[in-house]
């Protein structure tokens, strides 16, 4: 069992910076593939970026690369989402999840799902 809490959303300007974490408990969660998804009003959850257990394998979707980075620390359990960049259309809850050893940009293979943090960018 792996519980995922998110932290680091808030309101910013287009153009601004936020950095978001994925922390989390339970066991051997150095061997979760993890993936961030956001999900707007109105919308589907859509994949954002994606990193293996071993943080060798990474993957983002088209539209935050080069903005984007994600990161892990497994000595600290924690998954970071570094936003740069951001855009109004960058607007969504973000959510943390996790499955075993790699990464998907479906969101049905994933296990464990975090509860969410909001991030608002205004124009």
């Amino acid at each position: 069992q792996v519980q995922l809490v998110e932290s680091g959303g808030g309101l910013v300007q287009a153009g601004g910076s936020l950095r978001l974490s994925c922390a989390a408990s339970g066991r051997a969660f150095s061997s979760y593939g993890v993936g961030w998804f956001r999900q707007a009003p109105g919308k589907e959850r859509e994949f954002v970026a994606g990193i293996s257990w071993s943080g060798g394998a990474i993957q983002y979707t088209d539209s935050v690369k080069g903005r984007f980075t994600i990161s892990r620390d497994n000595a600290k359990n924690t998954v970071f989402l570094q936003m740069n960049s951001l855009k109004p259309e960058d607007t969504a809850v973000y959510y943390c999840a996790a499955r075993a050893l790699s990464i998907s940009d479906n969101p049905r293979l994933y296990t464990y799902w975090g509860q969410g943090t909001q991030v608002t960018v205004s124009s």
